[in-house]
Parts: C-alpha cells; sequence; structure tokens
C-alpha cells in the first residue's frame, strides 16, 4: 500500500507540473520548481522567490 500513495502522489506531482507548464508557460514552471524546492530545502528566501515569480505569472496580463 505505501507504494501504491506514492505512485499516486508522483502521478499528482506530474500532472499539476504539466497543467502549469501547459497554462503559464516555463515562467510558471520555475516559479513552481523554486516554491518546491524551498519548501522541502526549509529556505524561505527561495519559497519566497518562487511564490512572487507564480504571483507575477498568475496576474500578469495576457498580452
Amino acid at each position: 500500500m505505501p507504494a501504491l500513495a506514492a505512485l499516486a502522489a508522483a502521478l499528482t506531482v506530474a500532472a499539476l507540473e504539466r497543467y502549469v507548464e501547459m497554462r503559464y508557460g516555463t515562467a510558471g514552471l520555475v516559479g513552481l520548481l523554486l516554491l518546491t524546492v524551498g519548501h522541502k530545502a526549509n529556505s524561505p528566501t527561495c519559497s519566497s522567490a518562487g511564490a512572487v515569480v507564480l504571483a507575477a505569472t498568475v496576474t500578469s496580463p495576457v498580452v
């Protein structure tokens, strides 16, 4: 059962990354990556940078 839960979590993360990349492009993917890495490494600077990049990507006007 733990292997099944790990597989489900990995698939969910992969699907989320794919969605963000399709919806917001490379900048969104970089922001999500920074946010995730900062959270796992307990680095508030990296997490904040990722959150700012994601917020700027999501709220920017579409050209």
